[in-house]
């Protein structure tokens, strides 16, 4: 199977048990049933966090989508409770944030709260199961650190799964494969950097 998203793909998600996050009933209910309409039959709705909260304690998720914006506790802070402090069933699994927000700044909150992907509102299908796409197929390390936990967020370049458009200009294209030459050490890299005598 190629690995770019072409309408002839099929992804079996009818064994997946999703969790969907949204405390405004309308955007729940459309959200709910894009994902229903993936083939998901565990899905299970929360309209808080505090929801959220509960189910996640007493069930195993395979994926997991919320909004950004909610009060008293917002999905960036949910993601946050959820990689500390989620149990160890729930706290590595995907997460992608859907937001109406796509500001530089908020971008780096979700990235930072440990979120996989964040979806622009308003969401398509074929935008969030390419996501849903991307995040199955992804194989990032998962850092546990003072400051953060979740997947490694040292991937800008990297570009999208081969054969998958790109969302930014600056994305690599996947033909540029492998360095053909080995990394430098640190020392050549600081005789690189250090001042040296030059005769004019």
């Amino acid at each position: 199977m190629s690995d770019a998203l072409l309408p002839s793909t099929r992804i079996n998600l009818e064994r997946a048990t999703v969790l969907v996050l949204d405390d405004n009933g309308p955007s729940l209910d459309i959200l709910s049933q894009v994902v229903s309409g993936f083939g998901v039959k565990q899905l299970l709705r929360a309209e808080s966090v505090a929801d959220a909260q509960t189910l996640v304690r007493t069930k195993t998720f395979d994926l997991i989508i919320s909004d950004v914006q909610m009060p008293t506790t917002d999905g960036i802070e949910f993601i946050q409770w959820l990689r500390r402090e989620g149990g160890e069933s729930n706290r590595y699994i995907p997460v992608i944030l859907v937001t109406g927000h796509t500001r530089t700044s908020q971008i780096f909150k979700v990235r930072d709260a440990g979120a996989n992907f964040m979806v622009a509102k308003p969401i398509t299908p074929k935008v969030l199961l390419e996501r849903i796409f991307w995040v199955a197929r992804e194989d990032r390390a998962f850092i546990e650190c003072d400051t953060y936990v979740g997947p490694d967020r040292r991937f800008k370049h990297e570009g999208p799964p081969p054969g998958t458009d790109g969302r930014r200009k600056d994305d690599l294209p996947p033909e540029v494969g492998e360095a053909q030459t080995p990394n430098m050490s640190d020392d050549e890299i600081a005789n690189l950097m250090r001042p040296a005598k030059v005769q004019i």
